[in-house]
């Protein structure tokens, strides 16, 4: 049986996959799940993002469809699935709490 080191189920526990914020689009990053959220920052073109969880909230129409799917990419940090490729119109990583 293979022996799994300590470092090997730190980097296992803090991968998180990276996905393409659109090309062409300076994504608008809120405080919190929808439109009504405050502006904390905006992602420059060609950036990839972590998701580090999902939840619901205002409805926005993008370049990936339209969708009530949030991403929270940092603590505090929000963007529309709607102008990130996921590869999926659901859920891609655990719900929000």
């Amino acid at each position: 049986m293979e022996e799994v080191t300590e470092e090997a189920v730190e980097a296992a526990t803090y991968t998180v996959k990276r996905y393409p914020v659109a090309p062409g689009y300076r994504v608008n990053v809120r405080s919190g799940p929808g439109t009504n959220y405050s502006v904390v920052k905006v992602l420059a073109e060609g950036v990839r993002v972590p998701i580090n969880c999902q939840k619901p909230g205002t409805t926005v129409t993008g370049p990936y469809g339209t969708t009530n799917l949030w991403d929270n990419i940092a603590n505090g940090q929000y963007v529309s699935d709607a102008y990130v490729n996921t590869g999926s119109d659901g859920y891609v990583a655990v719900r929000c709490s």
